[in-house]
């Protein structure tokens, strides 16, 4: 099918503003699938918290409330502050309304909300519907999907997150998160382990530190506290003797830390979707311990240089790490046959490509 420049309505998630450092990998995804679609010629209109980048030309019904918590040590990614929702929803409304009128001048929509609003309004903005499924089936998203499948487009971030829904009896089909390879460069490795990503419960950094100290190498952390509780009960107690939290990264000094690590440690304790911080890792040519749970076992594929153990087992995650570092954490030829594969499954470039084709079917009212 041929590509056209297309003006395209990206949809991010009522939480956090799309802007760096990323909050989380959902808020990278969008935030690359913007940019990579304005590179490619396309007019992207960022439906967002306010305070996101690329927003500056939209409508103003494209800034959404941002999240405020009257005391930032209760935040979590969790649950919202009192009355924010109630603020959130009727502007996603409004967002959609404009969509609706204003359908002769917009080609698609493009939905990552996990809020199940847009998807209640697929059969009447009067423009294609693609909606991407980051998360397991919650249980306030499966009635809309199921609904929305008769007028638009879903599609899931593995394999695996697309059995799950199935399971709940929507379709969707799959196309996985990306990296860019210009971005995340190959790192030359170094001696100490890392753990990058939210810092909250579900992720599980607290059986990182404990392996870490296991192996006897630095820890380097780094991420956006997603839950204050958490952090301070969970992880703050160990920081230092060899702990180190970074705080939150701009992506640059993101791939930086990650390429000048041995090993990098994936620890969630969920059913992860995806897993997009194993790509990111190995596309700087960084090994991956991790637990095998949820997409992260599809993400690791067949790759020697990943280490998959049971969840939970901090030993085991010990002794994986400690392997790889000591195995692939400075061969320059390993690592860029790390990265040299992982790119070659998930590149940005690539992805945007097949992306474009979806959106050229979702336009044309095709699917297979």
């Amino acid at each position: 099918m041929s590509v056209r420049p297309r003006t395209i309505a990206v949809i991010a998630p009522l939480r956090h503003p799309i802007r760096e450092p990323h909050a989380g990998g959902l808020e990278a995804m969008v935030w690359d699938r913007v940019r990579m679609l304005r590179a490619r010629g396309h007019r992207v209109l960022l439906c967002a918290v306010a305070g996101s980048q690329f927003q500056e030309d939209g409508p103003a019904e494209f800034r959404l409330p941002a999240v405020v918590w009257p005391d930032e040590r209760d935040a979590t990614d969790s649950t919202f502050p009192p009355g924010h929702l109630e603020r959130a929803v009727p502007a996603l409304e409004a967002a959609l309304d404009f969509i609706r009128r204003h359908a002769d001048t917009i080609d698609l929509v493009d939905n990552h909300s996990l809020h199940p609003q847009p998807l209640t309004w697929a059969d009447r903005l009067g423009v294609p519907m693609v909606t991407t499924l980051h998360t397991p089936p919650l249980p306030r998203l499966v009635p809309a999907a199921r609904a929305a499948e008769h007028h638009g487009r879903l599609l899931a971030v593995s394999a695996y997150t697309a059995a799950e829904w199935r399971e709940h009896g929507v379709e969707a089909a799959v196309l996985p998160n990306a990296v860019d390879a210009g971005r995340w460069h190959l790192g030359a490795g170094g001696r100490d382990l890392v753990w990058f990503g939210r810092i909250v419960p579900e992720k599980g950094v607290h059986l990182a530190v404990r392996a870490a100290r296991l192996t006897g190498r630095t820890l380097r952390i780094a991420g956006r506290v997603g839950d204050v509780p958490y952090f301070r009960e969970q992880i703050r107690p160990y920081l230092g003797d060899g702990v180190d939290y970074l705080g939150p990264l701009g992506q640059p000094a993101l791939a930086d830390l990650v390429g000048g690590s041995a090993c990098a440690l994936v620890t969630p304790l969920w059913q992860e979707p995806f897993g997009l911080v194993v790509a990111e890792a190995l596309a700087t040519g960084t090994p991956v311990a991790a637990f095998d749970i949820g997409g992260i076992g599809e993400v690791a594929g067949s790759a020697p240089a990943v280490r998959l153990v049971r969840t939970g087992d901090a030993i085991a995650l010990a002794e994986a790490a400690e392997q790889l570092a000591t195995e692939r954490g400075h061969d320059p030829a390993l690592r860029l046959g790390t990265r040299t594969a992982a790119l070659a499954r998930f590149s940005l470039e690539h992805r945007a490509a097949e992306l474009e084709t979806v959106f050229d079917m979702a336009g044309a009212g095709a699917w297979v």
